[in-house]
């Protein structure tokens, strides 16, 4: 039997905290009774997300799965992590393979990308769900990512997919709280977007930089550095890396710069270099920022 977490917090939650946790159980009941898919990421909000669904359900019963889908832009590290947790949840776990890359629509990673994404995650999530016999899908969409630039909810009200953690207004770090309030694995994770979100907007998706992106992104995390982009891009028939780090892990990254350097130049790059302005989300958004200057 796989492991699980504690079904009660190890401390007393606050009182708004512990009503939006039992609105989320409420607002997942009903659909589970009809059969529900979770879009499952990995990351911390779908995580979340499985994790109370699952708890309902071994309460009210119903039908659950967590569907991954895969292509080049979901990172090894990212397939561990949504394994390792759907086997800890204990819920059936299905993977699917995408083929966004194969859409020009996608590939030329314009600010409509996410939009395509999600539009082809649901496409598979919805034809899956059909054929199993289940009615619902929901996604990690929660109370936070309203203020924020998301394009993919678009395509997921078009696909009438469900956002419970939105509907019970939990926030990103209400969703952290009540993860390590559970003892939940994953509470910490950085943000875990997928790799084309380190193109810049406008340079095109292509399986050999979502690569090149992985690879050095895996020598950061083999050093432990653990809040980090690596941004990739494209001018005038040349490339170029540029790493956002978070302030406090920056003299670490100096410390393995000439690993990182060689790689990066190994691959084609014509140079690395290191962003003083540190991590911030939103990074590759070419659209809200002026371009760097061809090397």
């Amino acid at each position: 039997m796989a492991p699980t977490a504690n079904i009660a917090p190890t401390a007393e939650l606050p009182a708004m905290l512990r009503l939006k946790y039992e609105r989320l159980g409420e607002l997942l009941t009903a659909p589970l009774a009809r059969g529900l898919f979770v879009a499952y990421s990995g990351g911390v909000d779908s995580a979340f997300l499985l994790w109370a669904a699952e708890q309902t359900r071994r309460i009210h019963g119903g039908r659950l799965l967590a569907i991954t889908t895969v292509s080049q832009s979901l990172a090894q590290v990212e397939r561990d992590d949504a394994q390792r947790f759907a086997e800890f949840v204990g819920v059936e776990h299905r993977w699917e393979n995408s083929d966004e890359l194969s859409n020009p629509d996608y590939a030329r990673n314009d600010l409509t990308r996410c939009y395509h994404c999600k539009t082809e995650l649901f496409r598979i999530s919805r034809s899956l769900a059909t054929e199993l016999g289940f009615e619902f899908i929901a996604y990690g969409y929660n109370a936070s990512d309203r203020g924020d630039f998301r394009p993919g909810q678009k395509a997921a009200v078009e696909n009438e997919i469900l956002a419970p953690l939105s509907d019970a207004e939990l926030t990103k770090d209400e969703i952290r709280a009540l993860m390590r309030a559970f003892g939940l694995p994953l509470a910490d994770k950085p943000a875990s977007p997928c790799l084309s979100s380190r193109l810049m907007t406008g340079v095109a998706v292509t399986p050999e930089k979502l690569r090149d992106v992985e690879a050095l992104e895996d020598i950061l995390r083999r050093h432990g550095v653990s809040v980090f982009r690596m941004r990739l891009h494209e001018h005038a028939g040349q490339r170029w890396l540029r790493l956002e780090v978070a302030p406090d892990e920056m003299t670490k990254v100096l410390t393995i710069r000439s690993e990182l350097a060689d790689a990066a130049r190994a691959r084609g790059y014509a140079w690395l270099t290191l962003d003083l302005a540190g991590y911030r989300t939103g990074g590759a958004n070419a659209a809200r920022r002026p371009n760097l200057p061809s090397p």
